[in-house]
């Protein structure tokens, strides 16, 4: 493979019950059955990156020296991501606490714990590599040192500025697209009233709004693209931000102009609604494909016109 996508960013350990509803506070809910997922942001969007097909995946973690750091990077390797393990033996191994309702929505805690100690200096060489795909799960002068070297350096940045916090203007001054959903551009673009204000309050060359079961919006060179989602039936979303963002940035790297990589990356970011758990919900090249080939379920012309209608453009 030609082009070398590299994510650095978080890797959680994600312990999941199902319940019938998520608590509200003070609230305490019986669940069901219990089980243990690879997750993180970062390492989501790494395996949904490499699965993509297309693009060499590489990755740049810190884990703990515990149990908990085995099965994420199993799931990595797996999915045929190379990694650079930054190791801590101070902190545990990132993770997160997620109660997903049988509506599939879901309440996530994240204690980071080694996430924390991902540091400038920990950024490996950048030759060969097209693409930079961040998160905000690992500390944020980490992240802008990262953007900044890969800008120098030539190569494309991708933020995904999730978990959502404002943003400094020289990190996104380092940004060639910025990805968020609703909520996050709220928060990036100080609370904007509607949708284009929010666009317009971003002085970034791209920006990518993702809108849940609406579908998607990108901002570029003075053009809004639009992708409807493709209609599921969801059993566990937790992941579907994550399989956006790694589909989306491989199919930029491998040369797919926007448009397309917004399809390819609404079409993975539903398959992985309709499976349980993080990176074993993410669909490979061929899932993805077999959905696209699918003239029947891929949104046609009265899907665009409706999410053109609600987006007030």
């Amino acid at each position: 493979m030609s082009c070398t996508v590299l994510v650095a960013g978080s890797a959680n350990l994600d312990f999941v019950v199902r319940a019938a509803h998520v608590p509200a506070p003070g609230e305490t809910v019986l669940g069901r059955e219990f089980r243990t997922f690879p997750g993180g942001k970062g390492a989501n969007q790494a395996v949904a990156c490499a699965r993509a097909g297309g693009a060499y995946t590489r990755m740049l973690l810190a884990l703990g020296n515990d149990d908990f750091a085995r099965p994420i990077e199993a799931s990595l390797l797996a999915a045929g991501v190379q990694l650079h393990t930054v190791r801590d033996a101070q902190l545990p191994t990132g993770t997160a606490f997620v109660c997903l309702s049988d509506d599939a929505e879901n309440a996530i805690t994240v204690a980071p714990g080694a996430n924390l100690a991902l540091q400038p200096c920990h950024l490996p060489a950048l030759d060969g590599v097209q693409w930079l795909l961040l998160q905000l799960e690992t500390p944020l002068d980490t992240v802008l040192a990262y953007a900044r070297a890969a800008r120098a350096a030539g190569v494309k940045v991708a933020l995904n500025a999730a978990p959502a916090q404002a943003l400094p203007d020289t990190l996104l001054a380092q940004l060639d697209m910025l990805i968020v959903n609703e909520g996050e551009l709220a928060v990036v673009a100080g609370d904007p009233p509607d949708l284009a204000t929010g666009l317009a309050r971003l002085d970034v060359p791209c920006v990518i709004v993702t809108l849940g079961a609406r579908g998607c919006l990108a901002r570029e060179a003075g053009r809004t693209l639009l992708q409807p989602a493709f209609s599921i039936a969801p059993v566990d979303t937790t992941a579907a931000g994550d399989t956006f963002c790694g589909t989306l940035v491989a199919a930029l790297a491998r040369g797919q102009a926007l448009q397309q990589a917004l399809l390819a990356a609404s079409a993975a970011s539903a398959l992985a609604c309709t499976r349980l758990g993080a990176q074993s919900s993410i669909p490979d090249t061929a899932g993805v494909a077999a959905l696209l080939a699918d003239a029947a379920r891929v949104p046609g012309a009265d899907a665009h016109a409706a999410l053109a209608a609600w987006c007030a453009l």
